[in-house]
């Protein structure tokens, strides 16, 4: 954190000056290991096995907050009868189809119910959910109540399938012992932090996990964070103050743009993207989508909302408020799936905001070839990135893979504003929107994101003018009137801020997300920023300093929703509406006003009573009752068990990565089963792992990860001379053990080889890189910082081109922190003899299209 998030560090170590204790986790000793109380190196890509260790542990020795757990998690629903853990199937859940690589789900559910998921994969149970509900006749016009029963408890949490029962048998094995063949961590040590967490937890205290690309960036890696949030709900960690998981933030917005998203799978607010059914109107995508209980019953409410944000008065109850206009997704089309549409002559044309792929996404070959590919490129960034150049100067030019006069993509490079050349909004880790104002005009041709948007928007619509092709309604039919200003005819990032706060029917700004209506007769671009803009002032534009308000500083910019600084704090109060401590209170129930009240904005309807039962027949919100504190969940619970929402299981359970030296000792399989793997490609092999035939030849694990002093690629660092000045060139870290191993000279230079690729580095031997003991051998890590690329001040070669295209089958994120290699001394071979290298240890290590693909 103190490399990768600097600024957000000082809150540590200010928690650190009152008394707080710093666990810091990771292969390397960085800058925060040097802060830290506690230093634990441990394998990447072993993390769950860790996790799982301080689960039992916490299971044990009955160390979890028992009545939290009892109250406000789902330890004590009965599950299926038909559910089967890895504990009964060797490592694989009950319903795998292991000829597609995919789980049916159905035995997953809890007892006589079917749940549907808060978030995930929710269209996973689509065709079940609308079928069964289809028949108006047989059950009413709004089809059954699936998933609106109460789910069947044992409050004693001994029935043997309950969940708290399931969780114990599923984390037994994961003893001290597992934890240090798996993770190479002493037991002495694990142990110190079993104590130091579960000291820290409970009823007076609590302990909070940070974490990063570290953790997301695997083919478990949502598996990791479900991990971590089983842990903090059995400690009583979620919905209090000093609790919770926090995902680190860059200062790129990146929680912005999931909130009001880039991704392809979600729409504002994290509603699904529709999927391409048949017959899929609202009514049925809301009924296949929506749970009928928690504030995600109320998503019809959200959907119009949006549609009429986006598509205005041509968005009526006559034609669905132009819902059909939403594409629909076909299967995943995530950045990789592109590649792969590139190379396939699928996708033609591709624009680049902000991203480097040539250099900074996994196999940046593949990348490369795929652009390679296409008819054009629009390119906007602050400098000639890599990948606006790598036509004329990239290594397949060098290597005769590619020639230029060869490659017919139009390539066409715009100049891009920085944040201060603009106005706008940054949402950074604990969901806070900050407003930023432009300070001077952006140089010469530079244009903001939104001017580039919004201008080509318009000449777009003016080539569709007139048009009575159906096909361009949803262009033609958008709402596109913002106001501008300046030289350059900027648009009001402002108004756009409006657009996405809402309006009601008099065009007044909404101040809440409960105001949004289904009827079509409010507006609002993103349901959880709802509010942001109360009483047409720009909350997130607020600056009051700390010591003139509240510990919970509430008039600091404006975090969503509706300006809570802590998720699900009902939690932080017992049942009765009391806090657990007074050292530790939140929110609380004032039984003389009839209202929550507290030093944070109450995410509980305000004035239901602790003791509220609501009525059988209630939907949406009504159907929580005044203790079911987790409002977006459909049974109002923290899950320890997910019955829904995630591809690859209801637990976390340790696999290997899709590369490593070693088997899983805890299971007969070896990686997850349902992985996310591409058709195979030429250039995207896998290494054997464990005891396979040639994993000997890639015998080491190579991570990636981040410096203070460069930023993501490269593009916003590597031109600037002073940050070149400090880091002026690619390396990788080896320990003092393994550069004597492999004969590696101290600031020499080093050639690492993958399937995918050749790199070298300047060398760094350092005893940050502490080798580990590992199912009784010696286990050597290469750390590889991924800034580098071949343009700017500051160059070299580029991490990413030993890295694979396997990725987490919920988010399609690539597996970029564990990945075996080797190295050798010495600079790499130049031209066609760099390929031929990869092309020798493929054939050392027998690897073929087949290898590594096994389910």
């Amino acid at each position: 954190m103190a490399e990768c998030h600097p600024v957000g560090f000082q809150w540590v170590m200010e928690a650190k000056a009152r008394g707080a204790t710093i666990v810091h986790v990771d292969p390397r000793f960085t800058r925060t290991s040097a802060l830290a109380d506690v230093h634990v190196p441990l394998r990447a890509g072993s993390d769950i096995a860790f996790l799982g260790g301080l689960i039992n542990h916490v299971l044990r020795t009955g160390a979890y907050f028992r009545d939290y757990v009892v109250a406000y998690t789902n330890a004590p629903v009965i599950l299926c009868e038909d559910f089967r853990d890895t504990e009964d199937l060797d490592g694989v859940f009950s319903g795998l189809d292991a000829a597609e690589g995919t789980y049916d789900k159905s035995s997953w559910q809890y007892a006589g119910m079917d749940v549907q998921a808060a978030s995930g994969e929710r269209d996973q149970q689509y065709h079940r959910r609308v079928s069964e509900a289809a028949g108006g006749e047989t059950h009413g016009s709004g089809g059954p109540a699936l998933g609106g029963k109460e789910p069947e408890l044992d409050e004693t949490l001994t029935h043997p399938r309950c969940v708290f029962q399931v969780l114990k048998r599923h984390y037994a094995r994961y003893t001290p012992e597992r934890v240090e063949e798996i993770c190479g961590v002493p037991k002495e040590l694990f142990q110190q932090v079993c104590e130091l967490v579960t000291a820290h937890s409970g009823r007076e205290r609590t302990t909070a996990f940070a974490y990063a690309v570290g953790w997301t960036q695997h083919t478990v890696g949502v598996q990791y964070i479900r991990a971590a949030s089983v842990l903090q709900s059995l400690l009583g960690n979620i919905g209090r103050p000093g609790g919770g998981i926090l995902a680190l933030r860059g200062h790129a917005s990146i929680q912005g743009s999931t909130d009001i998203p880039t991704l392809f799978n979600l729409l504002p607010g994290y509603i699904p993207m529709p999927h391409a059914h048949k017959q899929q109107d609202l009514d049925a995508f809301v009924r296949g989508e929506a749970p009928e209980r928690g504030y995600w019953g109320n998503m019809r409410s959200y959907v119009v909302s949006l549609l009429k944000a986006y598509w205005g008065e041509a968005a009526t109850l006559g034609n669905d408020f132009c819902f059909d206009h939403l594409p629909r997704l076909t299967g995943s089309h995530s950045t990789y799936e592109t590649v792969r549409a590139q190379l396939d002559g699928v996708c033609r044309g591709y624009f680049l905001l902000g991203e480097n792929p040539a250099v900074g996404s996994a196999n940046a070959k593949m990348q490369r070839l795929g652009m390679a590919a296409l008819d054009w490129l629009v390119v906007r960034d602050f400098s000639l990135i890599e990948s606006a150049t790598w036509w004329r100067d990239g290594p397949e030019i060098e290597s005769g893979e590619l020639r230029t006069e060869d490659i017919g993509t139009e390539v066409f490079f715009l100049p891009a504003a920085a944040h201060t050349e603009k106005d706008g909004s940054f949402t950074n880790t604990q969901r806070m929107l900050q407003w930023h104002h432009q300070a001077v005009d952006p140089p010469g041709d530079a244009r903001s994101d939104l001017w580039f948007t919004y201008h080509l928007g318009l000449r777009i619509r003016a080539r569709l003018a007139g048009s009575t092709d159906p096909m361009d309604r949803p262009v033609t039919d958008l709402t596109w009137d913002y106001p501008t200003h300046g030289r350059y005819a900027e648009p009001s990032a402002e108004a756009v801020l409006a657009e996405i706060n809402g309006t009601d029917a008099t065009g007044a700004p909404l101040s809440s997300y409960e105001q949004l209506a289904d009827d079509g007769s409010t507006s609002c671009g993103c349901w959880i920023y709802c509010g942001v803009r109360a009483d047409g002032v720009n909350q997130a534009a607020r600056r009051r300093p700390g010591q003139e308000q509240s510990w919970v500083a509430p008039e600091w910019g404006w975090a969503w929703p509706a300006n809570r600084r802590v998720l699900y704090n009902r939690a932080s109060a017992d049942p009765e509406g009391r806090p657990w401590s007074a050292r530790k209170a939140l929110v609380w129930w004032d039984a003389d006003s009839g209202r929550w009240t507290g030093h944070d904005v109450p995410d509980f309807a305000a004035g239901k009573a602790p003791g509220h039962r609501p009525p059988r027949d209630a939907t949406g919100p009504d159907a929580l009752s005044g203790t079911d504190a987790f409002i977006m969940q459909a049974d109002g619970r923290a899950w320890l068990y997910a019955p829904a929402g995630l591809t690859d299981g209801p637990l976390p359970t340790h696999y290997e990565p899709q590369e490593s030296p070693f088997t899983n000792p805890l299971h007969g399989r070896q990686r997850n089963p349902v992985r996310h793997l591409l058709p195979p490609h030429p250039d995207d092999r896998y290494h054997p792992s464990g005891t396979e035939p040639g994993a000997g030849v890639f015998p080491y694990v190579a991570t990636t990860y981040r410096l203070t002093e460069h930023h993501t690629a490269g593009g916003m660092s590597r031109w600037q001379p002073y940050l070149a000045e400090l880091q002026p060139e690619f390396f990788c870290e080896v320990s003092p053990e393994l550069a004597a191993e492999r004969n590696l000279r101290h600031t020499g230079w080093a050639t690492i080889v993958a399937a995918r690729g050749v790199i070298e580095a300047r060398v760094l031997i350092t005893d940050r890189m502490a080798p580990l003991t590992v199912q009784g051998r010696v286990l050597h890590q290469v750390g590889l910082p991924y800034h580098w690329g071949p343009n700017g001040y500051s160059v070299g070669d580029a991490a990413n081109e030993l890295t694979h295209l396997v990725l987490d089958p919920n988010t399609h994120i690539q597996e970029a922190k564990a990945i075996t290699c080797d190295i050798v001394p010495g600079r790499r071979p130049r031209g066609p003899a760099a390929v031929e290298l990869v092309r020798s240890y493929r054939r050392r290590a027998g690897i073929d299209a087949g290898t590594g693909r096994e389910v």
